[in-house]
């Protein structure tokens, strides 16, 4: 996961979890096992060309017509080159001009899919990724993960051995609603981790994993493996938290909470770090 990425993915867990607990006081049973994916997720799954028209239908009348011309383009286009440019061009225009990121990840997707290298391909796949981690909506999660696999599964073509591709793949399936058996990405990743310890994303992704199946024992282990060996890491310091919190443990939980508070630089986060904190010590 890139760095810069990393950083809104941790924004983002510090805001939604922070507004999720603070309409949730209670603490939610542990459950036996991985959580089965939802099935309603594929029935009511969102289609890129409802993403697509949604997203057209929030630019203003002079960028449409940009972007009508790009369209057109691509449809011409009767080389890669050509279609590879126009895509770039797609991609930029959702980033820059209009500011909506999924079309913007498709586009990216879509060029990268004709690039067919392992640097664009696993760069698109973590633009899915990093939003499926905060994803909330199950349909959306879905969405997330399909498009994230298809990449992932291209990159794995070109290079099997890269454990990192492997750990995303496996996110996939934990978090995506891709599967009815979230355990199948939790055994990718885990067989990464057994054979490299240190490999500090895998245990990260295992530790949420655990959280989100209620196992919290077991994601607070892997909360502080990470925290041996990056103290400050503000993501597994906030995961951390919310294991006590979930658990009922009230000490625990505001003691992470505060050191989180000391480590984030949004001044909402520190707001709403605050609020928890005082409402966890009543």
């Amino acid at each position: 996961m890139k760095k810069q990425q990393l950083g809104f993915v941790i924004v983002g867990l510090v805001v939604v979890g922070l507004l999720y607990f603070a309409g949730n006081t209670n603490t939610p049973k542990s459950a036996d096992g991985p959580v089965k994916a939802p099935q309603a997720a594929a029935e009511q799954s969102i289609t890129t060309e409802t993403i697509l028209a949604k997203a057209k239908q929030k630019i203003k009348p002079e960028q449409a017509q940009r972007l009508a011309l790009l369209e057109n383009a691509v449809v011409r286009g009767d080389v890669k080159s050509q279609q590879l440019h126009v895509f770039h061009q797609l991609a930029r225009f959702w980033a820059d001009s209009a500011h909506i990121f999924e079309p913007y990840a498709y586009y990216t997707a879509e060029s990268a899919k004709l690039e067919n290298s392992e640097k664009s391909l696993t760069f698109a796949a973590h633009l899915f990724l990093d939003n499926l981690l905060t994803e909330g909506e199950p349909a959306m999660q879905y969405w997330l993960g399909k498009n994230a696999k298809v990449l992932l599964d291209k990159a794995l073509e070109i290079n099997p051995t890269n454990d990192s591709t492997k750990i995303g793949l496996g996110i996939c399936y934990m978090f995506g609603n891709i599967s009815e058996n979230p355990m199948q990405g939790i055994l990718e990743v885990r067989k990464v981790v057994q054979a490299h310890p240190e490999n500090l994303y895998g245990q990260m992704v295992l530790g949420m994993g655990g959280k989100k199946s209620g196992q919290y024992d077991k994601a607070i282990e892997r909360f502080n493996l990470v925290l041996q060996k990056q103290p400050e890491n503000l993501e597994a310091i906030f995961n951390l938290a919310e294991c006590f919190e979930l658990k009922g443990d009230k000490t625990n939980a505001i003691k992470w909470y505060q050191i989180a508070k000391q480590l984030v630089k949004v001044p909402e986060a520190k707001l709403a770090l605050d609020k928890r904190i005082i409402e966890l010590g009543k």
